[in-house]
């Protein structure tokens, strides 16, 4: 029974070839298509609306330097958001639940972030390794703890998103097979568990929002660092 709860999470195969490539593609489908109208109907209308609200957000603390990194954090974003959606529903697969997925995207980006800064302000970008003023006793031990908790960075966000969905997924299907087998068991309890899941799956929507945009904003914060 303990590990049916966690087949889930085990990236789906067909016929040998494994569709998780196919569920990270398919949040494609849902943006708009080009056409030679800027607006083709109102749910093209709430997708640019929401596209534009995303990107004022996430570019409201960075300068103009780092507007250049708009499409890529908004595109991000986007991926995030509708891959952590789509997860919640019935037989589906959540990619983002995927630590290795998660470290992929991760990863590169501080990365990115972190030259970004190395080739542009070398001298600034090292210097957050020292704080001024601190003592000479203390110098060597605070470069270890700085240079310890920029390089697990990538980890904090990867772990992070994986951890959250992955529990918001267990939760979910807990409380749904206590549901299933309490029913035919005591009929009143089970109604109050499904009162429960539905509040549940309502946050875990929150959660699967807010978590994207976490995931951005932390990158966009490190890149803010760093110009």
């Amino acid at each position: 029974m303990n590990l049916s709860f966690f087949d889930q999470f085990t990236s789906p195969y067909l016929l040998g070839i494994p569709l998780l490539l196919l569920s990270m593609l398919f949040p494609a489908l849902l943006l708009p298509t080009p056409d030679n109208r800027w607006i083709t109907n109102r749910f093209s209308t709430l997708q640019l609306w929401f596209s534009h609200l995303v990107t004022k957000q996430l570019m409201t603390p960075l300068n103009k330097e780092g507007h250049k990194w708009a499409l890529i954090l908004t595109s991000l974003m986007m991926f995030l958001l509708l891959i952590n959606l789509l997860g919640l529903l019935p037989y589906t697969f959540t990619p983002t639940t995927q630590l290795s997925m998660n470290m992929a995207l991760a990863f590169p980006l501080w990365l990115a972030t972190l030259l970004t800064g190395l080739r542009n302000q070398p001298s600034a970008s090292l210097g957050h390794l020292l704080p001024e003023g601190t003592p000479t006793l203390l110098i060597p031990a605070l470069i270890m703890i700085e240079t310890t908790s920029l390089l697990i960075r990538p980890l904090a966000l990867g772990v992070r998103l994986t951890a959250n969905l992955t529990a918001g997924h267990l939760l979910i299907q807990l409380i749904s097979t206590a549901t299933t087998a309490l029913l035919p068991l005591i009929p009143a309890v089970s109604i109050l568990t499904a009162s429960i899941l539905l509040l549940l799956t309502l946050l875990e929507v929150a959660v699967a929002m807010i978590q994207a945009y976490v995931f951005v904003l932390l990158l966009s914060l490190y890149l803010q660092e760093n110009i």
